[in-house]
């Protein structure tokens, strides 16, 4: 298919772009050599996984962009990534923004802060924290052992401040009030950065005495406080790697794979302890690790001494991006035994769990969705697949401000853009078989319009109701010329399913069932929305809502008993207390409004 494109591919490094039929990016890769690289895709091998062949399937054309080198190869595979999102690739939603502690210390006093975003602003930073380890837990450590500021005082201000609680209670040395000079200020802050850093001891010590020393003088309250952070500081504690140095701070990555679905699982040791774990998830290519790591630093800072994984590909572009990066050397590292390797071999571990529990997620995914349309349609005989179910729902309070709703489920997953909702124009009091007809009929006669969602001819229409409601929607489907449309009613009560006239009983726990009942619902939770948001409009210009102790239940009660604002405003305080739930005082105060204010009594309500 591209025998001549491919025997003209050059041997330098690059970065190349798979195009599908439509001319979409649907893949970016890096190569070393581009032309034995991409090569590889169109020779025929039974050691091509299941995604790989599917990617290839759909190749149309290729691109390439030549590169100096391997790194920079690395960085613009990254970057065009980012911009393209294609199909097959990795890719990372720069949406996580775990939190971490900073210490700017170019302030005289600094103060531990939690930030999201870390900034080239000469701050230390530790972290991340997250899964596990609660950096709410850290502060409150920190802040009961080591006495820094918490307040974002302005040392500008030439007259000191009085001093506040933290300071009376031991925990701040009240820089704010002059209580304290920079230089043992700074002290207490090394400590912070010590314990940061994985000195545990000394905290340990300072905890301990002052649990000592409340229970001694009897203030058990304190005792128990300090007895709390000590356990705090036992969690951290066992997450302490004991054959690493405290000063150690690596970042381990490891992936596992199915052919399918690939998961990168990603731990973070800082001072020696286990700070963070998380597991990523990509139904992109499986041999992509260092493109993986790329794309993590791109959106994580790399707060590392030392990168360890399981894979030497690419190993020293690795470094070379890692350090062009930071500045810094950032040694890669592939253990094969020791500490690291059993890191690794946790990583591992964590990857492979996260896989099988992610298949068996998508299993029920699957059942819920795919797998229910497939079994109502097996169920009910019907002669089309319905992946595109539409459900209908009229709601109302006696007949007053009246609205349907549309909703739309895609291969058993709602697809909310496509909902649609009607305000009922043509049916006069309470009827809500009528209402079903006019909503109906207005959908069908906009099948052949411009709307994206109306167009879209349904395999399946979904009534809430029973025989009385699939009558009238039959009457429109035959009105239109769409009696070939499968429809179908579900009755709440015994949730029967009527496609004529006898019911059919669907298992109580089949997934055909819930599904019907999840549309279903769907259509009467929306219908309800917008009637309330309609009435609520309706009351608000209607004026009722601007009297005294008047709410919109009470005014919506209001309406359904009088049937008029005319019919409200001719109202006795007698006849206004005969509404459900109407005080007397509430009574006399809507009477008072139309009677003694004659403007309101002229006012044209906006119903």
């Amino acid at each position: 298919m591209f025998s001549e494109k491919l025997k003209n591919l050059p041997e330098e490094p690059g970065v190349y772009l798979m195009l599908d039929e439509a001319g979409e990016i649907i893949y970016v890769g890096k190569a070393k050599s581009l032309k034995n690289r991409v090569r590889q895709y169109f020779q025929f091998s039974g050691n091509k996984t299941a995604k790989v062949q599917a990617m290839v399937s759909k190749i149309a054309d290729f691109r390439y962009i030549l590169t100096r080198t391997e790194v920079e190869a690395l960085v613009l595979e990254s970057n065009l990534i980012k911009k393209h999102a294609p199909k097959y690739n990795i890719l990372l939603k720069d949406d996580k923004n775990y939190p971490f502690l900073k210490l700017n210390l170019k302030e005289e006093f600094p103060r531990l802060e939690v930030v999201r975003t870390l900034k080239n602003d000469g701050s230390k930073y530790f972290g991340p924290y997250m899964n596990g380890i609660s950096v709410k837990d850290i502060l409150e450590l920190i802040g009961s052992a080591f006495p820094l500021r918490v307040c974002a005082y302005d040392f500008s201000k030439s007259r000191p401040a009085r001093p506040c609680l933290n300071y009376h209670i031991g925990r701040c040395l009240a820089p704010c009030s002059g209580k304290v000079d920079a230089v043992e200020y700074r002290r207490a802050v090394e400590e912070v950065i010590s314990f940061l850093k994985g000195n545990d001891k000394n905290i340990e010590k300072i905890l301990t005495d002052k649990m000592k020393e409340h229970s001694a003088s009897g203030n058990f309250e304190m005792a128990i406080f300090y007895r709390d952070k000590l356990k705090i500081l036992e969690k951290l504690l066992r997450r302490q790697i004991a054959a690493l140095p405290k000063d150690f701070n690596l970042d381990i990555f490891a992936s596992a794979s199915d052919g399918i679905k690939t998961i990168y699982s990603v731990i973070s040791v800082r001072g020696g302890k286990i700070t963070s774990g998380d597991n990523f998830s990509s139904d992109g290519l499986d041999d992509q690790t260092t493109s993986f790591i790329s794309q993590y630093y791109s959106i994580n800072p790399v707060l590392c001494d030392e990168v360890v994984l399981n894979s030497a590909e690419d190993e020293k572009v690795l470094e070379q991006f890692l350090a062009d990066k930071t500045g810094r050397k950032i040694n890669v590292i592939v253990p094969r035994q020791g500490v690291r390797k059993q890191m690794l071999e946790m990583a591992e571990k964590n990857a492979a769990d996260f896989l099988e529990a992610s298949k068996k997620r998508d299993e029920k995914h699957y059942g819920m969705t795919v797998g229910a349309v497939s079994q109502l349609a097996e169920f009910l005989s019907l002669d089309t697949l319905p992946m595109r179910i539409e459900a209908f729902d009229i709601s109302h309070i006696s007949g007053t401000d009246m609205v349907a709703s549309m909703v739309v489920f895609k291969g058993g997953e709602p697809a909310k853009k496509h909902y649609r909702k009607f305000k009922i124009k043509t049916v006069a009091g309470n009827n809500d078989f009528l209402c079903m007809k006019e909503a109906l009929s207005r959908r069908l006669k906009n099948l052949e319009g411009e709307d994206e969602s109306f167009s879209e001819i349904p395999d399946l229409i979904l009534i809430d109701g029973g025989k009385g409601q699939l009558a009238f929607a039959k009457e429109a489907l035959a009105e239109a010329g769409r009696e070939n449309i499968n429809i179908l009613a579900l009755a709440k009560r015994k949730e029967e399913v009527f496609l004529g006239k006898t019911p059919i009983i669907l298992p109580k726990n089949s997934l055909a069932l819930t599904l019907l009942q999840r549309v279903r619902d769907e259509a009467h939770r929306f219908a309800v929305d917008y009637h309330r948001n309609l009435r609520s409009s309706r009351l608000r210009a209607s004026g009722l809502l601007k009297i005294e102790g008047l709410g919109e239940k009470r005014a919506a009660a209001l309406i359904k008993h009088f049937k008029s604002i005319e019919k409200i405003k001719q109202a006795t305080v007698e006849e206004l207390v005969k509404v459900k739930g109407m005080p007397q005082k509430t009574a006399e105060k809507i009477f008072e409004f139309y009677h003694k204010n004659p403007e309101n009594a002229d006012e044209t309500p906006n119903s």
